[in-house]
C-alpha cells in the first residue's frame, strides 16, 4: 500500500518492497523449548497417526536392566515416501490439511518431539514404496537445518519388528536421548514406568476417548532388551488404553439431562452446547480419575472429536465447588474462525468476549436459560451433599501385572491409601509347595511360574494375564502390604492361604489334564 503524507490515520502500513527471511539456525532452541508436556507430546504423534487413517497404535517404552532406552509410536497407518518423510521433518513447513483431520499447524511432529528427546527419527512405508527414514537431532538443526537419511537396511529390519502392526503400510516415530529417561537413576525404571505409563494412559484415555470408543486399538507397552527373549527381548508389561468419557455416567445428575443450548455467538452464528450434570459423588473414572474436580467442571471443546481442552469455563465465571457436576461439550467448527482459536499444543482453546456473551443468551428448544442449567446443576450437588454414604477403608492399589480395566474399578470402588506403592504381580519360580509368595520391601506378589500356562490356557500368556487369580489374590492380600511389625497370626494366614489355593492350583490342573486326554 502506497504511503499517503498528510492524512490523519494511515490505516494501514505502507511498504516498498518485500525479502524472504528464511529461519536461522537458532531457532531450533525455540523448537525445543516449547512447553510441551510428555502426555499432551505423545498425544500429538498419536494425532498424526490418527490423520493417517491408522486403527491400531502401540506406544512402546524401550528399556535393559539399568535404564529407559527409548519411546516409540507405531501405527498401521497409510505410510509416507522419501518425499513424504522430507516433508514431515522440515522445520516451519505446513502441510495441507483437510476439514477433518487433528493436524492444524504442521508443527507438532518436530515440536513434540524435540521438546523432549535429542533425536527423532522417522521410519514409514507405503503400499507402493519401500520402507525409508529420516533422522532430526538437535545438533542438525543448528547445523544449518540439516535433516539425516536412515540406512535403508535398518528402517526395514525396525518395520519387521513391528510386523504385528505394520503390514503393508504404517509409521515409526522413534524418540531416543529423551531428557527425562536420562534423569532416572539406576533402580527407579520401574517406578518411573509405573508413573509416567499411568499418566500416559489417563490422558490419551481422556483425550481420545471418542475415537477409542469408536474401535480405535491403542497400547502403550514395555519391553526389556535385555532379557534376550525374541526380536525385542521380553514384554514386561503392557496395557491397553481405555476410553476415559468426561460425559459416561449411567444415570444423570438431574432428570432431563443432557439438554442442549444453542448460543449466538457474533462472528460465528450458532453454536450448540451439551450440557450435562453429573451423580454427586460418582466414583466412575470419567468423574474421579482425569483431574482435580475443581479443574474438570465448565467446557470440554473437542475439534473434529478430539479433545482439546478438558474444563474450565474460559473467562464466563470462577470455577466454585457446588459446580463440580457441571460439564458442558461444544464441538468447534472445521473451519478457522476469530472467535474460537486453539493453541499450538492442542490444550486449550481461545475465546474472545462474543462467545461468552453469546453463552449468557443461550436457550434451549423449551426456552431454558443456560444460567438456569448452572442453577440445576448447583442444587443437584447441594442435594447430594446431604446424603450419607458408607465410608470404606483406603487400599493400596494394584499395579503392575494387573489388567488396566481391572485397577480402574478398584479406584472407582475404593479409596486409595496414600503414600503407597501400587501392588504388582510377577510369576517367578517358587519352590513347589508355594502357590505364592511376598515380597513385602517391594511391594509385590509373586507367583509360581509353575502354574502359569494352568490359568492361560496352556499358553504362557502376557504380562496382565490370569485376571481373576490375581485380582483374588489381591482382595486377600492387599492387607499384607505397608505394615510396619509383621505379626506371627497375619504369617500364619498366609501360610494356610497358601497351602489351600496350592491345592485348589493342583485340582485345576488335574481337571484341564483329564479334559484333553
Amino acid at each position: 500500500m502506497p504511503y499517503e503524507p498528510g492524512t490523519v490515520w494511515q490505516y494501514e502500513v505502507p511498504t516498498t518492497s518485500s525479502t524472504h527471511l528464511p529461519p536461522d539456525a537458532g531457532y531450533g532452541k525455540a523448537l525445543t523449548n516449547q512447553g510441551y508436556g510428555f502426555e499432551v507430546a505423545v498425544a500429538d504423534l498419536i494425532d498424526n497417526s490418527i490423520d493417517a487413517g491408522a486403527d491400531k497404535i502401540v506406544v512402546h517404552f524401550l528399556r535393559d536392566a539399568k535404564r529407559i532406552l527409548t519411546l516409540l509410536v507405531i501405527d498401521n497407518g497409510k505410510g509416507m515416501d522419501d518425499p513424504g518423510l522430507d516433508a514431515a521433518m522440515t522445520v516451519g513447513r505446513r502441510r495441507d490439511y483437510g476439514e477433518s483431520a487433528l493436524g492444524l499447524y504442521g508443527t507438532g511432529l518436530k515440536a513434540a518431539s524435540l521438546s523432549h528427546a535429542a533425536s527423532l527419527t522417522v521410519v514409514s512405508r507405503t503400499k507402493r514404496s519401500r520402507t525409508a527414514g529420516r533422522r532430526l537431532t538437535a545438533e542438525g538443526i543448528e547445523d544449518g537445518f540439516r535433516c539425516d537419511t536412515v540406512d535403508p537396511r535398518y528402517a526395514q529390519e525396525l518395520v519387521d519388528r513391528y510386523d504385528g502392526v505394520i503390514e503393508w503400510h504404517g509409521t515409526i516415530v522413534r524418540w531416543d536421548q529423551v531428557r527425562a529417561f536420562e534423569t532416572v537413576t539406576a533402580g527407579q525404571s520401574d517406578h518411573y514406568l509405573s508413573k509416567a505409563i499411568a499418566r500416559l494412559e489417563t490422558h490419551l484415555g481422556l483425550y481420545l476417548h471418542r475415537f477409542l470408543q469408536n474401535g480405535l486399538k491403542l497400547d502403550i507397552a514395555v519391553w526389556d532388551v535385555s532379557s534376550g527373549e525374541g526380536a525385542l527381548g521380553e514384554e514386561v508389561d503392557h496395557i491397553a488404553v481405555e476410553a476415559l468419557d468426561p460425559f459416561g455416567y449411567k444415570v444423570p445428575g438431574k432428570p432431563r439431562y443432557p439438554r442442549t443450548f444453542t448460543a449466538p455467538v457474533e462472528g460465528l452464528g450458532d453454536v450448540e452446547l451439551t450440557a450435562h450434570i453429573w451423580p454427586a459423588k460418582s466414583k466412575q473414572a470419567g468423574f474421579r480419575q482425569i483431574g482435580p474436580l475443581a479443574d474438570r467442571q465448565g467446557f470440554y471443546f473437542y475439534r473434529n472429536d478430539r479433545l482439546v481442552q478438558a474444563g474450565g469455563w474460559n473467562g464466563l465465571r470462577n470455577p466454585e465447588g457446588h459446580l463440580a457436576l457441571a460439564r458442558v461439550a461444544v464441538d468447534l467448527p472445521p473451519r478457522e474462525n476469530r472467535v474460537l482459536s486453539l493453541d499450538v499444543k492442542k490444550e486449550n482453546v481461545t475465546v474472545t468476549p462474543a462467545f461468552t456473551l453469546g453463552v449468557e443468551k443461550a436457550v434451549d428448544a423449551s426456552g431454558n436459560t443456560f444460567h438456569g442449567y448452572l442453577g440445576d446443576a448447583e442444587a443437584a450437588y447441594r442435594e447430594g451433599a446431604k446424603r450419607t454414604e458408607v465410608v470404606r477403608k483406603p487400599v493400596t492399589l494394584p499395579g503392575k501385572g494387573m489388567d488396566p480395566k481391572i485397577k480402574r474399578v478398584v479406584k472407582e470402588e475404593l479409596p486409595e491409601k496414600p503414600g503407597e506403592e501400587p501392588i504388582s504381580f510377577t510369576w517367578v519360580s517358587l519352590p513347589g509347595d508355594k502357590f505364592f509368595d511376598l515380597d513385602r520391601e517391594n511391594n509385590t506378589v509373586l507367583l509360581n511360574k509353575a502354574f502359569r500356562s494352568d490359568f492361560n490356557d496352556g499358553r504362557r500368556g502376557g504380562s496382565n494375564d490370569a485376571p481373576v487369580t490375581k485380582t483374588l489374590l489381591y482382595l486377600l492380600l492387599e492387607d499384607c502390604f505397608g505394615l510396619g511389625r509383621w505379626e506371627r497370626g497375619r504369617q500364619d494366614r498366609v501360610d494356610y492361604w497358601n497351602t489351600i489355593l496350592l491345592a485348589a492350583a493342583g485340582a485345576h490342573r488335574d481337571r484341564r489334564d483329564q479334559a484333553t486326554d
